[in-house]
């Protein structure tokens, strides 16, 4: 080894720890690193899109500001964590996401013709955001609950999509955001089956098959297509993959989890989106 690289390796962790001091200034933007809300919205999103049946201006600006709110998310449940003390990174990123998600949101509701669909997704979003974070101040962040109101919370981007492109909200719609709901929250009970070996899977059989019978229920009543519901086979399919190979789940790597999580994500939305589009785009 010459001196040089000698000299190099020495210099390495202070260039990381810098590094790492330089991401942690108060100026550094925030980025969630939940990767899996990302899918959610994207997911979701264009499913609310596919029911609309167009793109516009407004449907841009809608994603912009879900993202937004997604993003506002993180660093104020981050100072909620550490309420001993101020975190000036954590406020200042937290009100650029949320003063940006708050401008467009405000643009949509006043260019809306009718403005009580978007009323009630903005109320129902508050709504997430104060149960979220009063859980996190109880320091029940990792509950079944919380967890729940998270995906439902970030599923609202679905209706957000399709009553920013059309400007009403319907029934169906409103299907189609609990179908989201019910598809994503089922990995809450799939991934928890890798925290202990001998966790109980009863509690994950119960959801789904009540999630069965509610994507049943809102076809019988109209509210989604035959084949829009029966994308939720999905999460079934995927749970039954699970305990067959349980031993191998519960071992394998996170990143094998995400893959899995994120392909069934992928086939859900191909069979939602195309049960939606309008025979001509599909």
């Amino acid at each position: 080894m010459t001196p040089s690289s000698a000299q190099s390796l020495d210099q390495k962790p202070d260039t990381q720890k810098n590094t790492k001091q330089k991401s942690n200034q108060w100026y550094s933007p925030t980025v969630s690193p939940e990767h899996g809300a990302y899918v959610v919205l994207v997911v979701s999103f264009l499913t609310g899109a596919a029911a609309a049946q167009q793109w516009t201006w407004a449907t841009t600006l809608a994603l912009l500001c879900a993202f937004c709110g997604v993003q506002a998310e993180h660093p104020l449940m981050l100072q909620i964590k550490q309420r001993r003390s101020w975190k000036p990174r954590f406020l200042l990123w937290a009100g650029v996401y949320g003063g940006i998600a708050i401008a467009i949101a405000s643009w949509l509701f006043w260019s809306n013709q009718e403005n009580w669909p978007l009323l009630m997704i903005y109320g129902a979003a508050l709504a997430a955001t104060l149960v979220d974070g009063s859980l996190v101040w109880q320091r029940q962040q990792k509950s079944i609950l919380n967890e729940l109101v998270t995906f439902a919370a970030v599923c609202l981007s679905a209706p957000l999509a399709y009553v920013a492109t059309t400007g009403m909200l319907t029934w169906p719609v409103v299907g189609l955001w609990i179908l989201n709901t019910s598809f994503f929250s089922s990995a809450i009970f799939t991934v928890k089956l890798r925290k202990l070996r001998t966790v109980s899977v009863v509690p994950g059989l119960i959801f789904h098959a009540l999630a069965t019978c509610m994507a049943v229920l809102l076809w019988y009543i109209h509210w989604l297509l035959p084949v829009t519901a029966a994308a939720f086979g999905v999460a079934v399919l995927k749970l039954g993959l699970i305990m067959w190979q349980k031993d191998w789940y519960s071992h394998t790597r996170i990143q094998h989890v995400a893959l899995l999580e994120t392909s069934a994500s992928l086939l859900f939305l191909a069979i939602a989106t195309l049960s939606l589009l309008p025979p001509y785009l599909k």
